[in-house]
């Protein structure tokens, strides 16, 4: 059994969810003359690839340390390709996930919208079209992971939420008058008309309360895994009263297909940090 790398790096210049905090790391002693170098970091949870947690919208659920390992961190899953039809500001369904893979009951779902590319990590880096254009759902996908039963979600964008179904349609004018342009003419309905309040934040505050949460900023190599099952795996910190944590994602695979998948990369662009360029429509 192999691990393929879905996680994002993770540096000081690795952007955290808008207002967020940074990453800040600094050093409090040096080799010379402490003989160790030791580091003091501060962060918010959501930096990076990591888990929302029930408790980040949901008061009585369950904090990051609770999240089970066996039975619900690690699991069956699948990691679904969207990326050739779910653009800037698009609603992506479960009619388009499900014509593109077989969701089983229970699965951990990995949603490829393809903005990673965007991530700060790529040659396409693009903050704001990775945290605030990337595609989303509406309430009806919602509905079917609910009658799915889906463990949790991953997305590799900024966030499991449309942009526009956050306070990013309220800090963001500009690409907010962008979004209702291309609703209308997508859509025939404006942003307002799409997702009225009592949809506000969905994936967040409709799921979490059915123990549905999800996983951001997903990255790494996951154009190796395009509509294809593994077992996935998520390992946050078994950290008490935790609303949302800093991760590690990761498929795993057996021996012979992590060798094909390796071969496959040889020959792919790489990031400077060893990924597969995101860019790469030939995996």
């Amino acid at each position: 059994m192999k691990l393929i790398d879905l996680t994002i790096p993770l540096g000081i210049q690795t952007p955290p969810w808008p207002t967020y905090e940074p990453l800040q790391v600094k050093y409090f002693k040096r080799l010379a003359p402490n003989g160790a170098n030791g580091q003091l970091v501060t962060h918010s949870n959501h930096l990076g690839t990591h888990l929302d947690g029930e408790i980040h919208f949901f008061t009585p659920g369950k904090d990051i340390a609770s999240l089970d390992l066996n039975d619900f961190l690690v699991g069956p899953g699948v990691v679904v390709d969207l990326s050739d039809i779910a653009g800037d500001y698009d609603i992506y369904t479960s009619k388009m996930v499900e014509e593109r893979v077989e969701v089983r009951e229970g699965d951990i779902l990995i949603i490829h919208t393809g903005y990673h590319r965007y991530g700060w990590d790529q040659p396409l880096a693009d903050e704001v079209r990775y945290m605030v254009k990337h595609p989303g759902p509406d309430r009806e996908f919602a509905e079917w992971a609910k009658r799915k039963k889906i463990k949790w979600i991953g997305v590799d964008c900024g966030s499991a939420d449309h942009p526009m179904n956050t306070i990013i349609r309220n800090w963001m004018p500009r690409q907010a008058a962008e979004a209702d342009a291309h609703f209308k003419n997508k859509y025939g309905k404006s942003v307002e008309e799409i997702f009225t309040g009592d949809k506000y934040q969905l994936m967040h505050i409709e799921m979490f309360p059915h123990h549905i949460i999800h996983l951001e900023c997903a990255g790494g190599d996951i154009d190796l895994l395009l509509n294809q099952r593994a077992t996935i795996g998520c390992f946050p910190w078994r950290f008490v009263d935790g609303e949302s944590c800093i991760c590690r994602l990761v498929a795993f695979v057996d021996d012979a297909q992590y060798a094909a998948l390796m071969k496959k990369k040889e020959g792919l662009p790489k990031t400077k940090f060893g990924d597969i360029v995101a860019t790469c429509k030939q995996v």
